[in-house]
């Protein structure tokens, strides 16, 4: 595990963005895993200037994302499919037939689990793998439990992440509850992990990430058994150590 200390938001996500252009340029029919949330806004906005200038091609990239939010259109401007083509795809030369999401409006969840980490399956694996990092330790949805998911699964939001989430929606009472995420055995086999963590109201947790015993009630911590992880993150998110 290799951490990277950065100034602030801006230059971490300048660093960030420069591993998965890395990545592309090495590799341009590489596999992305992509995240969603306010850490990776900067990330994106780095690659769609470079592509905008010429310097990035995504003509032969694919993507899998983490998870999408139970119940959501994918044309809700709450939903993670909508996040991502407004955020990234819309703005790149992707081939959106070759960008995939969960799907939020599967009704059977054994089904929806099943057909997405069919789809991981037949993908070959992640080349790379975007993270951020919940308040409370999640990666993913992947919440504090007792195991560690291996494969997609539908979780129960637990309050914390409610309400980290509800300034994205009119309420918390229109926040959804559950949602389709990648389990942490998809997560662990990509070939590179990076996980972007900001501010000062995330030291605490990635102090027990970093430092503290692997345990599923700290998800994120699982990260010490991967071979190749790097953690971008600022001053302030760096504060404890």
């Amino acid at each position: 595990m290799v951490i990277c200390r950065t100034k602030d938001y801006n230059d971490l996500s300048r660093k960030a963005a420069n591993i998965i252009r890395a990545q592309v340029i090495l590799k341009p029919d590489c596999v992305l895993g992509l995240a969603t949330g306010s850490s990776p806004v900067g990330i994106y906005q780095n690659l769609v200037k470079w592509h905008q200038k010429g310097d990035l091609d995504f003509s032969k990239v694919s993507s899998i994302n983490l998870d999408e939010y139970r119940g959501l259109r994918p044309d809700n401007d709450q939903s993670y499919r909508y996040f991502m083509d407004t955020n990234l795809f819309n703005h790149i030369n992707i081939d959106k037939a070759h960008t995939f999401v969960p799907n939020g409006l599967e009704e059977d969840p054994k089904k929806a689990c099943s057909n997405y980490d069919q789809i991981i399956e037949s993908m070959g694996g992640v080349d790379l793998q975007l993270l951020g990092l919940g308040h409370n330790g999640h990666i993913g949805f992947n919440e504090p439990s007792n195991v560690f998911p291996s494969g997609t699964h539908c979780v129960d939001l637990a309050p914390s992440t409610i309400e980290a989430n509800k300034r994205f929606f009119a309420s918390e009472a229109d926040v959804p509850r559950q949602a389709y995420t990648m389990g942490i055995r998809s997560i662990l086999l990509a070939k590179k992990i990076i996980m972007v963590v900001s501010g000062e109201g995330k030291a605490e947790i990635l102090k027990k990430v970093v430092c503290g015993p692997i345990t599923p009630e700290v998800p994120a911590s699982v990260l010490q058994l991967h071979r190749d992880v790097v953690i971008v993150a600022d001053e302030a998110a760096l504060s404890k150590f």
